[in-house]
């Protein structure tokens, strides 16, 4: 008779607990959502995050207001967040910066375990490409070439400590080369002076790279994704070269710690199925960008693994920290 007890009372326990999770996701929300940009209007993050933030309020029927907080290497966006009730109504937007920032910032103004994962919504492989008059036209001729002039290999990005910088960090660390990273503000000027052979490689995403590549102002030595692109089948991977070796961009939904699993699940899952739209699908790869739409602890996991990989790379290249 007990054991019947036990039985009956562990089953309505369960049902109970699954009638809750049930009952907070379909009732959330009921109001206005937040999605907080740590960038300013108008870059690829800008635009990825109208588009979901639009879809999410055409399936919740309430408005996703976006509020752009930019500054400090995102940091200010992202410490608004942390900060926010766990509700589910502030929901932030991250890029590698989030990952490679508690290694890099000498003061973060949060955790990132006061942030909880929902889904890395995209990944955006880069490009390493080189002034057409390089005295080199692959990866491993670069690197030859590295080894024979020491420190003469130049490359530019758009900024110490972002992913490109730290990509040509790592590429020298395993190919045992010296490479000269020159920062510029910004990938604009970069491009300028690379093109205009003052540098001689640049390394930023594939999207921003490829019309000088395809107009030849730039020549393609290799991209940094874990195998050959789709759209690309004909450049080479570092990783071809170098097996391990796997750098790529990617643009992710995070929600302060403590928000309930059904909640996260629940934007995921429609962050998920607005990203599997025709429409916005052919739109989001037109801006370069592979969907990935991962579930929660399989962003977590990428979160944690790459926040130690940029760890051990600022270490061991002696990147200085930033103010």
């Amino acid at each position: 008779m007990s054991t019947r007890r036990s039985i009956l009372g562990a089953a309505l326990a369960a049902a109970a607990l699954l009638s809750g999770h049930a009952a907070a996701d379909t009732a959330y929300p009921q109001g206005p959502s937040t999605m907080i940009v740590p960038f300013p209007a108008g870059g690829p993050t800008d635009v990825l995050a109208r588009i979901v933030s639009q879809q999410l309020a055409e399936t919740w029927k309430h408005p996703v207001i976006v509020d752009y907080k930019p500054g400090a290497s995102t940091m200010l966006g992202t410490a608004a967040v942390a900060k926010a009730a766990p509700d589910g109504y502030t929901i932030g937007v991250v890029n590698p910066a989030y990952v490679i920032n508690p290694s890099l910032q000498k003061k973060l103004p949060y955790k990132n375990e006061d942030l909880a994962a929902v889904t890395q919504l995209i990944r955006v492989p880069l490009a390493i490409a080189a002034n057409p008059q390089a005295p080199f036209d692959t990866l491993e001729q670069m690197i030859e070439y590295a080894k024979r002039h020491p420190d003469a290999v130049t490359f530019a990005s758009p900024g110490t400590g972002g992913t490109s910088h730290l990509a040509g960090a790592l590429l020298a660390r395993q190919a045992g080369v010296e490479l000269t990273h020159i920062p510029y503000k910004g990938s604009a000027p970069a491009h300028t002076d690379v093109i205009g052979g003052r540098v001689m490689v640049m390394i930023d995403p594939i999207f921003s790279l490829m019309p000088h590549i395809q107009s030849g102002r730039l020549k393609m030595l290799a991209t940094t994704g874990t195998q050959r692109e789709p759209a690309y089948p004909n450049y080479a991977t570092v990783a071809e070269k170098y097996p391990g070796f796997a750098v790529q961009a990617f643009i992710g939904l995070v929600v302060p710690a403590g928000t309930p699993a059904p909640i996260i699940d629940k934007i995921q899952r429609d962050a998920a199925a607005a990203l599997a739209l025709p429409a916005v699908k052919q739109r989001v790869e037109g801006l370069g960008m592979a969907i990935v739409a991962s579930r929660p602890a399989e962003f977590e996991a990428q979160i944690k693994a790459e926040t130690a990989q940029w760890a051990q790379v600022i270490r061991e290249a002696k990147i200085e920290l930033q103010d």
